[in-house]
């Protein structure tokens, strides 16, 4: 098997360092530490930490946004005006499918996307490109033409809670389990709940202000 290269190295370490500590919590050297690499190895292949925790994000991301589109597109073909659960089901489906309970890579994919939610560094809300930005319009449009009564920006709130709900789910099953308490179930039957859910509370009346 080849060695990963340098730049593959760094990603690899700040993929897991950047999940585990958030962006402010990852220095640059300790990075370049567990990638066996030299500390001006970042600013040569990424140019700053900030721009590297923006190629670790498009990694994780763009596998799953490809899948996405591809899933709606399906959705598309059978009929322009999909049904919510048949959105909800094609969003969701990647990320069960990438985050797979007891594989180690489904175990980052969802420490990464969790710490993207909620690491309060203008680094890791600012890393979202056109490309990025497409998919999510292309779900608001969708959902928007299922969901006519609810606002762009309620819309735009319950879309974050699909992401955020299944990240922190799918985070669940590779915790350690606590003594006592019943462990998340992963498998075809979690997903089947997620979608359950979700289209519900996608589905929900329009919140009156």
């Amino acid at each position: 098997m080849a060695t990963p290269d340098t730049r593959t190295q760094i990603l690899d370490a700040a993929e897991r360092l950047f999940a585990e500590l958030g962006y402010r919590g990852t220095s640059v050297r300790a990075i370049t530490t567990l990638a066996g690499a030299n500390l001006a190895a970042v600013g040569y292949h990424f140019g700053s930490k900030a721009e590297l925790m923006a190629a670790v994000a498009r990694r994780v991301v763009e596998p799953l946004n490809a899948a996405q589109c591809a899933r709606l597109d399906e959705a598309l073909a059978r009929t322009p005006d999909p049904l919510v659960s048949d959105l909800v089901e094609a969003f969701v489906g990647p990320l069960f499918d990438e985050m797979r309970a007891g594989e180690e890579g489904g175990a980052r994919t969802s420490r990464l996307i969790v710490m993207i939610l909620s690491d309060p560094a203008e680094e890791v809300r600012g890393w979202t490109g056109p490309r990025e930005d497409a998919v999510g319009e292309r779900y608001l449009a969708a959902f928007a033409r299922a969901l006519p009564g609810l606002s762009p920006e309620e819309l735009r709130f319950r879309m974050r809670g699909i992401l955020a709900v299944t990240a922190v789910d799918r985070l669940g099953t590779h915790q350690r389990p606590v003594p006592g308490c019943t462990p998340p179930v992963g498998g075809e039957a979690a997903r089947q709940w997620a979608i359950t859910f979700l289209t519900a509370a996608m589905s929900a009346p329009p919140t009156r202000t």
